[in-house]
């Protein structure tokens, strides 16, 4: 019994080693994401907090590697390059990425204008089978949530996807997935359309 209590004690010095580090290092991360990890648009900087830990990881990752971030029109990702890395190990990405996801997620509110949701409904059936009827993701699949997520973040991401900004590094097989698919959005109406559907998901 002292044995595994003293098992049990070093596990929860570790775990809060572990959160003390991952809260010391988002600390970088604020003045574009905010303390609440909800993104400032100002910054271009999307929500975290909706993200995965595996899929933060992966894209920290990205980013340091020069894999994501790295094109010239990617104003955003030239803004993370530099700060991924501020992150020397992975364990460091997996301790910021964990801090991320305790924060807890919320919706947010929308701000585009002009979008369909009952067309976008429609689209959104490309999307289903990585992305999921309820717009979570799926990390076996290396796809993100969508929900809870700025709308505007989500416009620049299909157009990156759809103009090569993001997804044409041949190392970036997640991003190589959904460049195609961003070709099927033929105009920023259908994209508004299916985000204005996802929109609904948070609700």
């Amino acid at each position: 019994m002292q044995a595994l209590a003293l098992i049990l004690s070093i596990f929860s010095g570790l775990l809060a080693r572990a959160d003390y580090r991952g809260e010391q290092l988002y600390r970088n991360c604020t003045i574009c994401h905010g303390p609440d990890g909800q993104g400032i648009e100002l910054q271009l900087a999307p929500a975290l907090t909706n993200l995965s830990e595996k899929y933060l990881v992966e894209q920290l990752k990205k980013f340091k590697s020069g894999m994501r971030g790295a094109h010239a029109e990617d104003l955003a990702g030239l803004r993370m390059l530099p700060m991924s890395q501020t992150l020397a190990t992975e364990e460091d990405m997996i301790a910021v990425s964990q801090y991320i996801v305790s924060l807890g997620s919320s919706p947010i509110e929308p701000t585009l204008e002009g979008g369909d949701p009952v067309k976008g409904q429609a689209t959104y059936a490309t999307c289903l089978a990585c992305h999921g009827p309820d717009g979570k993701g799926n990390d076996l699949l290396n796809a993100p949530s969508l929900i809870n997520q700025h709308d505007w973040y989500q416009l620049t991401q299909l157009k990156n996807f759809k103009s090569g900004v993001r997804g044409s590094n041949p190392q970036d097989i997640a991003g190589a997935q959904m460049r195609p698919m961003s070709m099927l959005l033929a105009d920023e109406q259908m994209m508004k359309d299916v985000i204005a559907y996802i929109q609904t998901l948070d609700q």
